[in-house]
């Protein structure tokens, strides 16, 4: 029986949903999927900025978990281990763009003088994101992973595979970096 969003929302029904995943039980990994479609869609239109690109990395994200499934040994949290594989796909997608000549930023220019005030929020807003997408990778997903999910800097550097207090340095880094783009 599918568990409902509600339900695999917890850690031991996710963890539960895992070992039956991990055992070949399709119908536990479709649910594992489904329940975690739109966190890996959220997280990867944070990084990439634009829905298109967030797709991509979804559903490449969705195919990578099929056969890295196996490999989930369950020392940290499912979402961390995630977390991981969805920032390495979105950084296997940048390199590829890279490599290919193409870089994709995607700026809406407001006019100031025409703008109501909610659209000047909103186009400093994303100039504000287009900046953070635009620092060293390690800045960006420490910035990302604490301004924009609402991690803890400990959440971040599990993660991200470091100590909380090499987060903390990574963001005073970014806010030095932002204050020169802004």
């Amino acid at each position: 029986m599918p568990l409902t969003a509600d339900a695999a929302d917890t850690e031991t029904d996710v963890a539960d949903l895992v070992t039956l995943a991990r055992a070949g039980d399709r119908q536990a990994f479709v649910s594992l999927v489904s329940t975690h479609y739109d966190f890996v869609y959220r997280t990867a239109y944070r990084w990439c900025g634009n829905r298109s690109d967030a797709e991509d990395v979804a559903q490449e994200v969705s195919i990578k978990l099929a056969a890295a499934i196996a490999a989930f040994d369950g020392r940290s949290k499912f979402s961390s281990w995630l977390y991981r594989i969805t920032l390495n796909a979105v950084r296997d997608m940048q390199r590829a763009r890279a490599r290919r000549g193409r870089h994709v930023t995607a700026l809406a220019e407001v006019s100031p003088q025409s703008a109501p005030p909610e659209q000047e929020d909103a186009a400093a807003t994303r100039q504000l994101w287009a900046a953070v997408r635009a620092l060293p990778d390690k800045q960006r997903d420490a910035v990302l992973l604490v301004y924009a999910e609402d991690l803890t800097h400990a959440a971040a550097a599990e993660i991200m595979g470091c100590r909380e207090a090499t987060v903390s340095w990574h963001i005073f880094e970014a806010r030095k970096t932002l204050r020169g783009f802004l």
